[in-house]
């Protein structure tokens, strides 16, 4: 299970391209949270003060039908939290690999460097996955689409193969996860989507 979770997690996010969008200090992984910011603003001698105030997100109040639902909504919280950066590092990982590639003139000196890139990852991310729970492997696949707006087994498909992306599908199956599942935060997953915004804003 911990190898699966470590190969899909990994392999998924070859395909990443998400452009990349400026993210307020407080709001970036690893950064301080809630972090406002006054500057001074001088001209013909007059000073302003600016304020730069983080957003605060407001939703209804959590109610739950009983303890299991309870307890499934911080799980929830406790998985965003745990793999969330990670899908942000290896989106960053993957803008770094398209910017060095897109320096190669072959196909075949891509091929040889992005082999090379691809032992690097998972000497990187190895330990840190196969300490992941199962449902914080699923996670990291619902995130990983949410970065790349497409499902792992798309991304899977377009790095390396059809046959590969069916064989870690059946993979995926027999441990109840879906490779075709795609991220819907207006829908399905409005929940996690919550809890994406709260963490990333330091409210939770």
């Amino acid at each position: 299970m911990k190898r699966y979770i470590l190969y899909i997690g990994l392999i998924a996010a070859l395909g990443l391209h998400a452009a990349e969008v400026f993210t307020p200090p407080f709001q970036r992984p690893g950064g301080k949270k809630n972090l406002d910011s006054l500057v001074l603003q001088v001209k013909n001698g007059d000073t302003t003060y600016l304020a730069y105030l983080h957003a605060i997100y407001v939703y209804p109040e959590m109610k739950f039908k009983n303890k299991k639902q309870e307890r499934f909504y911080w799980k929830t919280v406790r998985d965003v939290k745990k793999t969330l950066p990670y899908a942000k590092m290896i989106k960053a990982d993957m803008e770094y690999a398209d910017r060095e590639m897109a320096k190669l003139e072959t196909k075949k000196e891509r091929k040889a460097w992005w082999h090379k890139y691809e032992k690097y990852l998972f000497k990187k991310y190895e330990n840190d996955f196969r300490n992941m729970y199962a449902s914080q492997g699923r996670m990291l696949m619902l995130l990983l689409a949410r970065e790349s707006d497409t499902t792992s087994y798309e991304l899977i498909r377009q790095y390396k193969n059809k046959a590969t992306a069916d064989f870690w599908q059946i993979i995926a199956k027999i441990f109840k996860n879906d490779l075709k599942e795609d991220y819907d935060g207006n829908d399905k997953d409005r929940i996690i989507e919550r809890v994406i915004t709260l963490v990333e804003a330091g409210q939770l």
